[in-house]
């Protein structure tokens, strides 16, 4: 179980972070998460692991952004400004690349940013199935199972998603 839960900390940790915008938000809910797995489910087959945690994962970030609406909902009658993000960019947490060309570093550090932001902009159930599907390696049907939902839905927002990042990326395509 360690081994797999090392394996995939830094992963659930950029999709939480993405879905909260929030370094400190993602922590919590990839710890509670990852106790949840350990707690109920140590004594399921290892094959099993990957869609259970990424499971309790889309519940937990399900649960913080419903916990935010009513946040949201009471600091507006008490008329409060809200929190405001840390702010840290996602890109300096990236490791630098490797290159001795630096036009290709801009470009390829550009089209990070790029691609963070349109991430960023998406609907949260297209964002955690792009990244689910693509970042994880998730098929469809596990897809299905870690975000409690059809198999034809998980390909619907994935479709879409894919169509929104084409659009936005645009500028980037050969």
């Amino acid at each position: 179980m360690e081994a797999f839960l090392a394996e995939i900390e830094r992963r659930a940790f950029r999709i939480a972070q993405l879905a909260t915008g929030n370094r400190d938000d993602a922590l919590d809910i990839v710890q509670d998460a990852m106790i949840k797995l350990v707690q109920k489910y140590s004594d399921q087959p290892a094959a099993s692991w990957k869609p259970l945690f990424y499971s309790i994962l889309e519940s937990r970030i399900m649960d913080f952004h419903r916990r935010q609406s009513v946040r949201n909902r009471f600091r507006s009658w008490l008329d409060r400004p809200s929190d405001e993000e840390d702010g840290e960019d996602l890109l300096e947490q990236q490791p630098a690349e490797i290159s001795s060309f630096p036009d290709i570093q801009l470009q390829d550090a550009e089209f990070m940013g790029h691609l963070n932001s349109a991430l960023s902009e998406l609907p949260l159930r297209q964002q955690q199935v792009f990244l689910l599907r693509i970042w994880e390696g998730l098929d469809i049907s596990d897809t299905a199972t870690a975000m409690q939902c059809s198999e034809s839905s998980v390909k619907t927002h994935y479709s879409r998603a894919l169509e929104k990042l084409r659009i936005a990326l645009k500028d980037f395509q050969p």
